[in-house]
């Protein structure tokens, strides 16, 4: 096999995840050309990569479908002999079909599965994580055990980082795109308050978290706290939480950084639940969840904007 190529073009954390399928195909087949296809804002992820040969951008938000077609006589040009689909919406799903690739797998739940030439099942609920639901993709050309993802932060992330690690800290990535998977931030501020006097405490997130971590870090007691949201790529935030004494996350994509980077996390899991499968894999985890048994949790698999009860219990009442 001379060109395989991993189409993820989801969010932040589904790109982690898949992460580890570029780990195993790696090790299977090392002389291989291996790209990934990715939705444009993500390409950070995989900067500087020493694994993944091309990344492919689609930009989805500007002319989605006139970008879908460049994208697709590219692929249909490169002549991949593996084409590797984790997504399960008809967009990808025509990639795929149309990519001219001798192997053509993905997910039964795809539309355009038809055309597969291998398609499994994927289904969320039964405890399965997700790398090993995209495992099954690609059992018959390794084997049936997944890897954990993996992120390769370059020497220039971690020097970039090291002004940041002068005391022991904490990382806390309090926001999430969906309001019912984020921690509230009274919350966070109860844990921010919480942290020892020796101990820094760092806000991360993205341009779009700093004003929410900034009202975080005005209410809260502790000196200690630094809102470093939108100051930090991806790959600077993946080394600074490497060698965090603790990653306080939500059920969101900080969570699945830490896991590529088997750094320590304790994550809070307030209206989706660890079953569907988003768990962490570090060796160094905790998680956070409401012990009262909600008749309405889990409301939803990705959360939602606002809370179906208006009381936002799953939230409000966990332990922090």
């Amino acid at each position: 096999m001379k060109k395989i190529l991993i189409i993820q073009s989801a969010f932040i954390g589904d790109v982690i995840l898949a992460t580890a399928l570029v780990e195993k195909l790696h090790q299977f087949y090392p002389e291989s050309q291996l790209d990934f296809l990715l939705r444009k804002g993500n390409e950070g992820l995989l900067a500087n990569h020493p694994i993944i040969n091309n990344v492919l951008i689609w930009d989805k938000k500007d002319k989605k479908y006139d970008n879908l077609k460049v994208i697709s006589k590219s692929i249909k040009r490169t002549q991949y002999d593996v084409v590797i689909n984790l997504q399960r919406f008809a967009s990808t799903g025509l990639l795929t079909a149309f990519s001219g690739a001798k192997h053509k797998i993905g997910f039964k739940k795809n539309p355009l599965s038809f055309s597969f030439t291998k398609k499994v099942e994927h289904k969320i609920g039964d405890g399965t994580h997700e790398v090993e639901r995209n495992q099954q993709l690609i059992a018959d050309l390794t084997d049936g055990v997944a890897l954990k993802p993996k992120l390769h932060p370059t020497n220039k992330d971690f020097g970039d980082i090291e002004v940041y690690k002068q005391n022991t800290y904490v990382c806390m990535a309090p926001t999430s795109v969906w309001f019912t998977k984020q921690l509230p931030k009274e919350q966070w501020i109860k844990l921010a308050d919480k942290q020892n006097d020796q101990t820094t405490v760092y806000l991360l997130g993205g341009p779009d978290d700093a004003a929410q971590c900034e009202v975080i870090k005005s209410a809260s007691k502790n000196k200690n706290v630094i809102n470093l949201a939108g100051k930090l790529s991806f790959l600077q935030s993946a080394a600074l939480m490497q060698t965090a004494q603790m990653n306080y996350v939500n059920d969101s994509a900080p969570l699945h950084i830490a896991s590529a980077m088997n750094a320590p996390v304790t994550v809070y899991f307030c209206s989706t639940v660890p079953s569907f499968g988003f768990g962490p894999l570090s060796d160094n985890t905790k998680i956070v969840e409401v012990k009262e048994k909600l008749n309405c949790r889990p409301c939803g698999l990705h959360g939602k904007k606002e809370c179906p009860e208006k009381h936002f219990d799953c939230g409000f009442k966990i332990e922090v």
